[in-house]
């Protein structure tokens, strides 16, 4: 158990902190899974406008630091090259 003021103070923050990034994470997520869906629906413009929606969304996650910044290249990397390759 905390017993310092600045150790209760650490644990409050954290929890405020915790729950900005899962939200950050989910939102990261749904934005991912539409690009997904519109692949799997075969709609290039669809996928397109998706992906141009989540890449932003993507980099913003790395640069809060819920991401890292590889992990996001990657990601938008792989998205990318799924949208090119529906043709």
């Amino acid at each position: 158990m905390a017993n310092t003021v600045q150790s209760k103070k650490r644990i409050r923050r954290n929890e405020r902190r915790a729950a900005i990034n899962r939200a950050r994470v989910s939102r990261i997520r749904t934005f991912i899974r539409s690009v997904e869906e519109a692949i799997a629906s075969g709609d290039k413009s669809a996928a397109d406008e998706a992906l141009k929606a989540a890449q932003p969304e993507i980099m913003r996650g790395a640069t809060k630091g819920v991401l890292h910044r590889k992990t996001a290249s990657r990601k938008v990397s792989r998205l990318a090259k799924r949208v090119k390759a529906i043709a």
